[in-house]
């Protein structure tokens, strides 16, 4: 495992330049992706998301908990794909750590009943930047 090069990937998750998809497992079994903003990260270790309690992601992860997540952005070029498992956080306390302020547009506050967090956990992963590719597990 290249530490200096999983330390760089979980900084660059961090910038306003990389875009990010989340895919699950739909209820007829087919694989969906959804566009997210990350909410909070540990490198690649783990990313949270905010979500609507509305709507069948809630309902997917239920029945499969295995996700991945792409990370990427077009200029510099980058590409981490994430592989993993998800899981449903309603804590009040977690809501009220993980709200951040573009949630005030969707949800009344961290309280409202409609407001969940995503905890995706990383078990591997693909790295490419500068022109090298990494892949691996998350021991």
């Amino acid at each position: 495992m290249n530490f200096d090069f999983i330390e760089k990937a979980g900084d660059i998750i961090s910038e306003p330049n990389v875009e990010c998809v989340l895919a699950l497992i739909d209820l007829q079994g087919y694989p969906t992706a959804s566009a997210m903003t990350i909410s909070k990260n540990d490198g690649i270790k783990w990313l949270t998301f905010c979500t609507n309690a509305i709507g069948n992601k809630i309902q997917r992860i239920a029945k499969c908990n295995k996700a991945s997540v792409c990370l990427y952005s077009v200029y510099p070029l980058v590409n981490i794909t994430l592989v993993g498992t998800i899981e449903i956080i309603n804590d009040p306390d977690a809501k009220q750590e993980m709200w951040y302020d573009l949630c005030k547009y969707y949800w009344s506050g961290p309280r409202s009943e409609h407001f969940v967090v995503l905890k995706f956990t990383t078990e591997r992963y693909n790295i490419m930047f500068d022109d090298e590719n990494h892949e691996g597990s998350i021991v």
